[in-house]
């Protein structure tokens, strides 16, 4: 990589797959490494805790589809 390259802020993608591969446990150690160098923390909580609430709503939307089809 380039020095230009390693002093720029991640983009908003690049913290979007960092927030999905954390969440499913497949980040790889050099995209950790880049995150922790480039990265912001407080867009990572941000993104974190949205990804989560998203996460939670969907599947309390699930949930609630397949047990308005069973009729229950």
């Amino acid at each position: 990589m380039s020095d230009d390259q390693d002093n720029k802020p991640l983009s908003l993608w690049e913290m979007l797959q960092s927030v999905f591969s954390a969440a499913l446990g497949v980040q790889s150690g050099k995209n950790r490494a880049r995150d922790f160098s480039r990265g912001k923390p407080s867009h990572f909580i941000i993104l974190g805790v949205l990804f989560t609430v998203l996460f939670v709503l969907v599947i309390f939307g699930v949930v609630q589809l397949v047990l308005h089809l069973a009729g229950v």
